[in-house]
């Protein structure tokens, strides 16, 4: 039931970003030029989203004491900002800006065939390895 649970979930969400034009670099990338042909619609998916996540924890963290489908809420522990997560979020926003992909965009993006979401998933598991390997030797 779990496996079908997130298998939904995660198809809502790709249906999501699909609506929202989000799978197309471009429209990610008009976003960022303030200059020229700027795009606010990403603004509008962002608030959105923020909204509907507000409101879910919300009304989940208020009304149940652990998942429906889950021995327990697995929550971060940690709340401090240190030197990793500065960098990768740096990182992160350097490659949304350069590429106009994100994880959450891309990956719905790989079922239109897209070249360039293959190129940046190729890429971002390239990336996770590679910060594994660094993260281990450190």
């Amino acid at each position: 039931m779990q496996l079908l649970s997130a298998l939904f979930i995660g198809l809502l969400f790709g249906l999501g970003i699909v609506i929202s034009g989000m799978i197309n670099p471009a429209k990610v990338l008009n976003f960022f030029d303030l200059a020229g042909t700027w795009d606010p619609s990403l603004a509008f998916v962002m608030g959105g989203a923020l909204l509907t996540t507000a409101i879910g924890y919300r009304l989940v963290f208020t009304n149940l004491e652990r998942p429906v489908l889950g021995p327990k809420f697995e929550l971060p522990t940690r709340n401090d900002i240190d030197a990793p997560l500065v960098l990768g979020s740096a990182l992160f926003g350097i490659g949304w800006g350069i590429a106009g992909f994100c994880p959450g965009g891309a990956i719905p993006a790989l079922g239109l065939g897209d070249y360039r979401a293959f190129a940046f998933v190729g890429a971002l598991v390239a990336g996770l390895l590679i910060a594994r390997t660094v993260q281990r030797r450190f």
